[in-house]
């Protein structure tokens, strides 16, 4: 028996380590992973949690990609909300994109009000993003000094006029800037003129919004990204990606040495153009959701390593905003809400592949840690910080949207039937009520 006592330990037969699933116990103190010892060598600890057969201790999920919208457009969604959203969904960090709020982060003060209004009221771990925008150039150290992970920008218009986007010239200058730090741009990328020449999308006919935004709009954007970070040297992210047309030249970037890595989201791997109704302007979003043929490709895509991670791209809106009476693609938002569903909607996928848990936890939680270089974070392994999903893989459910947690029950998934159920999630070592908010606002490198 050891004799050291632990704040809480949690046993069981499936515990998913750096080496994979198997029989441990788990010891955890001062919020941090102590000891990692295998099943029967007793430690003690003040709380204990023995896992049931069905569930697997993961370590907590780690989104990067998620838009909270508070300040300024907290109608749609606000730090609350959208924390115990992601809690709800074993997410136990997220870090905040630098729009739809207002002000947008692209200025230390922005980023200061934002972190104000977050301070007491997230039930996870938040970090935030800065924005990269015309004339901003100036901001950009000060924000990286202020703790932001990275910059965002976009290469057509952003969807709101006060984040407006760069030109392929300005980004290469910010590339630059952001080099001399090593900081990192995340880059939204569709051709603007290459949008503006496809066909209009009005009206609700998915197929008339989908040719809207051709696949070549996203490639000649990425191909331009892959440039500019070749002769800068600077870290390049592509977001969102959805045509897979871009995979031979993103792996061969990779090949080359550009220092590029890419995501893609939840909709792209599990949804597909044939199935979306017409008029279903939940399932809007930019880059659109592609045909089936397309989404096999992105899977071999992560499958090879082309594609390094998956993230919600979470960008919910209020109901309106959907154009739900008219269901016409060209006035709704473009956004899908799926913070809180991202783990089971890829594993329920991923095991009609046979592609095996660890995979996707290493897809959803390492991955997106190690993009945004949060050291304590995504594994469970000694010294990270006890954040942890009790998840039972093979309990269904069916996607009750008026039960997510995300603020306007608005989903493409609802009714939908999905495999793996989180049961409890865990921030540093305790337990996630939803009532008590506990989390921390993280800063890049601790600055």
């Amino acid at each position: 028996m050891s004799e050291e006592t632990f704040d809480l330990v949690i046993r069981g037969q499936r515990v998913l380590t750096t080496a994979g699933i198997a029989p441990r116990e788990v010891g955890v103190r001062g919020g941090k992973i102590v000891a990692i010892e295998p099943l029967g060598n007793g430690l003690s600890g003040a709380a204990v949690i023995d896992l049931a057969e069905d569930e697997t201790l993961l370590p907590g999920l780690v989104d990067t990609h998620v838009h909270v919208n508070e300040p300024g457009r907290t109608e749609w969604e606000g730090f609350a909300s959208a924390t115990r959203a992601a809690a709800a969904g074993g997410v136990t960090t997220i870090i905040d994109m630098p729009l739809n709020s207002i002000p947008p982060t692209t200025t230390v003060d922005g980023l200061k009000l934002k972190r104000e209004v977050a301070e007491d009221q997230a039930f996870v771990d938040v970090g935030f993003w800065g924005g990269a925008v015309p004339g901003n150039k100036a901001d950009l150290r000060p924000l990286h000094d202020e703790g932001v992970f990275g910059f965002k920008c976009f290469l057509l218009h952003s969807g709101v006029d006060e984040f407006p986007h760069l030109d392929a010239e300005e980004l290469e200058v910010d590339l630059a800037e952001l080099k001399s730090f090593d900081s990192l741009m995340i880059v939204h990328a569709e051709d603007s003129r290459a949008i503006d020449r496809a066909p209009h999308p009005g009206g609700d006919q998915y197929a008339t919004f989908l040719a809207s935004r051709p696949r070549g709009a996203e490639n000649k954007a990425i191909a331009e990204v892959i440039e500019r970070a070749r002769w800068t040297g600077a870290r390049a992210h592509i977001l969102h990606l959805s045509s897979s047309d871009a995979l031979p030249m993103i792996a061969s970037a990779k090949r080359d040495g550009v220092r590029l890595t890419v995501e893609t989201c939840p909709h792209y791997l599990t949804l597909m153009a044939e199935e979306i109704p017409n008029g279903a302007t939940a399932y809007k979003c930019c880059p659109p959701i592609r045909e089936a043929s397309n989404r096999e490709l992105l899977w071999k895509g992560l499958q090879d390593g082309t594609i390094d991670c998956i993230v919600s791209d979470h960008s919910p809106s209020t109901l309106d905003l959907k154009d739900l009476e008219n269901g016409d693609f060209a006035v709704a938002w473009g956004g899908v809400s799926s913070l809180q569903l991202g783990l089971s909607l890829i594993w329920t996928e991923a095991r009609h592949r046979g592609i095996p848990l660890e995979k996707v936890v290493s897809w959803m939680a390492r991955k997106p840690a190690e993009l945004a270089r949060l050291n304590t974070k995504g594994q469970l392994a000694l010294g990270y910080d006890a954040d942890f999903s009790i998840f039972a893989p093979d309990e269904a459910f069916v996607v009750d949207v008026s039960k997510l947690k995300h603020k306007n029950p608005i989903t493409p998934y609802d009714g939908k039937a999905l495999s793996g159920v989180v049961r409890r999630t865990f921030l540093r070592g305790h337990e996630i009520d939803g009532r008590t908010p506990s989390g921390q606002l993280l800063r890049r490198g601790g600055v």
